[in-house]
C-alpha cells in the first residue's frame, strides 16, 4: 500500500529536505511542483538507491532550487503491510 504526503518549503531547503526524505528509505517517488501546482521534476526511487546513481538527481534539484521559490515536494512512500498472525 502506498501513501503520499507533501511538504511545502522553499527553493534554498529544497535539497536538504529531498536528501532527509531519501535518508529515511521508504520513499517509492518524490514529485517537485511550483506554488501554481505545475510539476518541475519527478523521480522514482527504489530500495537501496545509494552513491554515485543519488548524484544526478542531487544536482537536477539543485538547479531546480536556484530557480525556484516556494514549492511542495510530495512523497509517495510504501507502507508495510500488517503481519498477520497464524
Amino acid at each position: 500500500m502506498n501513501t503520499k504526503e507533501s511538504f511545502i518549503t522553499h527553493g534554498e531547503n529544497l535539497l536538504k529536505k529531498v536528501k532527509e526524505l531519501i535518508a529515511e528509505g521508504n520513499v517509492r517517488k518524490i514529485t517537485i511542483t511550483d506554488k501554481a501546482g505545475k510539476e518541475i521534476m519527478s523521480f522514482p526511487l527504489t530500495f537501496g538507491v545509494v552513491g554515485a546513481l543519488v548524484a544526478p538527481i542531487f544536482a537536477a534539484i539543485g538547479a531546480a532550487a536556484a530557480l525556484l521559490g516556494e514549492c511542495t515536494i510530495t512523497v509517495e512512500r510504501d507502507e508495510d503491510e500488517p503481519k498477520k498472525e497464524a
